[in-house]
């Protein structure tokens, strides 16, 4: 099952240039990594891919802000929920 992204990165497309200026095409890939966020309102990590500039704004203003930005929401990124944990008496 593929999981959510919430990045919009795609690739960007350029030029490779050589000491005698001949032009080639190639592409720039957006730096994407999987990475366990813990979400607070929902009590437990979710697992997301997504780019490293958008995980370094993440940090900065916090994931539920940033998905506010991006018009999603929580259940955009949960996966599952979680199996329950016996509560200690």
């Amino acid at each position: 099952m593929a999981r959510k992204r919430i990045s919009g990165a795609k690739p960007q497309f350029g030029n490779n240039v050589s000491f005698s200026q001949k032009k080639t095409r190639r592409q720039f890939k957006p730096n994407m990594q999987y990475k366990r966020i813990y979400v607070p309102e929902l009590g437990y990590s979710v697992r997301v891919r997504i780019s490293v500039s958008e995980l370094r704004t993440i940090d900065k203003i916090g994931l539920k802000a940033f998905l506010e930005k991006r018009g999603l929401s929580l259940k955009d990124v949960a996966r599952k929920e979680p199996a329950a944990t016996p509560q200690s008496a």
